[in-house]
């Protein structure tokens, strides 16, 4: 006969051990009020159950976050951690806490690819060392690639300025050839390879495509601010490819972004050649976001329905935005792509220095760069007072504050 008493306990232990076992899996997070979060929020959350233990180093920055923990937003289809401007001071071989404080945390946010919007290295200085230069990029294989590569975490990048500038002197050759070469052979190397499913190679490192998860990649060299006609014919080409337009997205990787959006960079030198004529002609193949740096300040835009990801940095120098009084900060972005959904994407921002996340009502609703007023993603034109129009016309003249 079946005691009671022993079928009572055994329930007990049950679900004794069941509560013991959740709690071991679970990272305790705490819901964020941004309202692009929140929309997201209301679909099926489709994330992946954390590992039963995460590493102790990502543990000890998690816990750090406060008793709440350390936000994990919902899951969408793809999800991408990106990442920009790594580099110290010129020739620098290490990096800021920031960077490794990101690369430790990546098992907590288990992304499918990570992606840099350039500066991986310290370079643009003519006087560098040829040693100096692989020694630095030895020290990015050290902290940032090798890692990835041992995660099996594909990696998406652009080339910044200091990593190999395209500047150009007299002659029109490369002021800084002996970086681009240096570059090149890294990523030319077999054991550098990135993870990615390249579509074309084209000039590697400089300007290729690659497809992943039904996303469609192109990174141009954006490392300084124009590009060559025959370079741009190859640009079009390549969204104009079958591979490029049955693709569920498309996505460009530039380091200089088309609009100014920070203080010290808001100079013609610092944004892209013929920014309004680059923007109509990524339109016209339906580019959906432009990821880009070397500004050092976050700032989540659009222009004319193109989203604009102005990315903060992770390394030395962020910058404040050119509107507003927020402090400058060192910010990395969770981008989840839910093909089905409006937005299409959702940005999760951190603080890296504090690990709160950086709300979208902190920014400016637009900036009023030197060539074009750009509207925060939340934003539309018809939002608009018509005292923040003439905002914008007294600083700029009326054709550059149509967004």
């Amino acid at each position: 006969m079946r005691h009671p008493w022993r079928f009572l306990l055994g329930l007990i232990l049950g679900v004794v051990i069941s509560v013991v076992g959740a709690c071991e899996r679970t990272v305790v997070t705490s819901p964020p009020s941004a309202p692009e979060t929140a929309v997201l929020s209301e679909a099926t959350d489709t994330s992946a159950s954390k590992p039963a233990a995460l590493p102790p180093e990502t543990a000890a920055i998690v816990a750090s976050a406060g008793p709440q923990g350390l936000y994990d937003p919902p899951r969408g289809d793809v999800r991408l951690v990106v990442i920009s401007d790594l580099n110290g001071i010129y020739g620098a071989t290490d990096y800021d806490p920031e960077v490794d404080k990101a690369m430790a945390l990546l098992p907590f946010w288990q992304p499918d690819m990570v992606v840099c919007s350039g500066d991986m290295v310290a370079g643009q200085d003519i006087s560098l060392p040829e040693d100096r230069l692989q020694a630095m990029w030895a020290a990015f294989d050290q902290h940032i690639a090798a890692p990835l590569r041992r995660a099996n975490l594909p990696y998406g990048f652009t080339i910044g300025n200091h990593d190999a500038s395209s500047a150009r002197g007299v002659g029109n050759t490369f002021l800084f050839q002996k970086e681009r070469d240096i570059a090149a052979a890294y990523w030319d190397d077999p054991a550098h390879d990135p993870g990615v499913k390249f579509i074309d190679r084209f000039e590697f490192p400089f300007y290729y495509t690659f497809i992943f998860n039904d996303i469609f990649f192109l990174a141009w060299d954006g490392s300084s601010h124009h590009i060559p006609e025959a370079k741009l014919a190859w640009v079009e080409q390549a969204l104009a490819s079958e591979a490029a337009q049955q693709a569920k997205l498309r996505i460009l990787l530039g380091h200089l972004p088309l609009y100014a959006v920070a203080v010290g960079r808001n100079e013609p030198a610092e944004v892209m050649d013929n920014a309004d004529a680059l923007r109509a002609m990524l339109e016209k193949y339906d580019v959906h976001t432009y990821i880009s740096g070397h500004h050092h300040a976050y700032y989540p835009a659009h222009k004319h329905g193109m989203q604009l990801l102005h990315m903060g940095i992770l390394g030395s120098g962020p910058r404040p935005l050119i509107d507003g009084d927020l402090p400058p900060w060192k910010a990395l972005t969770v981008l989840d792509i839910r093909f089905d959904s409006p937005q299409v994407t959702t940005y999760t921002t951190y603080n890296m220095q504090t690990l709160e996340l950086i709300e979208m009502e902190q920014l400016p609703r637009f900036l009023t760069g030197h060539n074009g007023m750009v509207l925060r993603r939340d934003v539309e034109m018809d939002d608009l007072s018509a005292s923040e129009r003439n905002t914008c016309e007294k600083q700029l003249e009326a054709a550059l504050c149509r967004a």
